[in-house]
Order: C-alpha cells, then structure tokens, then sequence
C-alpha cells in the first residue's frame, strides 16, 4: 500500500498564501479547500495542508511556532535540474518570498532555498540520478 503524506501548515492570511504558491506553480485540490485551508498538491501521494492560524490551533494543545523566528521544520522538494531549482527560487523571491540559505553545489546534488510569505524553510534541490559518488561525504 502507498502511503500519502499531508503535511499541515499554520498560515496567517490563506490567499495570500495560496497566490504565493500558485506563482510557483503548485496547484490545489478544490475538494479539500475552505476559508480555513487549503490542500497543496506536491504530487499524487504528497499534500501540504495551508490552514488558517486559528484553525490550525484547533488540532494541538501546543503553541504555534513563529516561523518567522522559530524553525519548526524544513519542507524539501526536488526539481529535474539546477536551473530549474534556481529559477524556483528566483520566482519564490519576487512572488513575497524571502531568502533563506546560500545555494549550494554539492558536485551530484544542489540546493537552494527560500522562506514562504509566513516563514516557513523550503529547500528545492536537484540530484544527479546517478547519486553521490561512493567516497562523498552526506
């Protein structure tokens, strides 16, 4: 059996959100989306769930992290080249995003990264099929 992932987000304004990650090229499930939330398909087993702060607060007895000075987590996802990882970001940055970590080039993997409009850490990276070379330090 596939397993599907859902990872679920607290965000201060939704559309907002939504037209940050629409920009990126995402796309949403209708089916799965109010004025409280909104499910982001990654691919056919992986979703974030935007959901409105209060909201949010409604599934945890605990605190919400400040993403903005707190890191909760970090949300990666991979792209087919280094070009297209650097025009993600590029695109992340001037739809609301802001900067996160340096690109960095690994030889068989590279990464870039950004903060979504709430300030949430997203990694995009593109690995080399071929993986790391058997002496590479992960």
């Amino acid at each position: 059996m596939t397993r599907q992932l859902f990872i679920n987000l607290p965000v201060k304004d939704l559309a907002k959100t939504v037209e940050f990650f629409t920009a990126l090229g995402f796309s949403f499930n209708p089916d799965f989306t109010d004025e409280n939330a909104s499910c982001m398909i990654v691919n056919d087993d992986a979703y974030v769930m935007l959901l409105v702060e209060s909201y949010f607060k409604t599934f945890t007895s605990k605190a919400v992290a400040d993403a903005r000075s707190t890191s909760e987590a970090i949300m990666s996802f991979s792209l087919e080249s280094r070009e297209a990882v650097d025009q993600l970001v590029r695109t992340a940055l001037t739809s609301g995003g802001t900067p996160s970590e340096e690109a960095q080039d690994y030889g068989f993997m590279y990464t870039h990264s950004f903060q979504d409009p709430d300030g949430h850490l997203w990694e995009v990276f593109w690995m080399d099929p071929a993986g790391p070379p058997k002496d590479a330090a992960l």
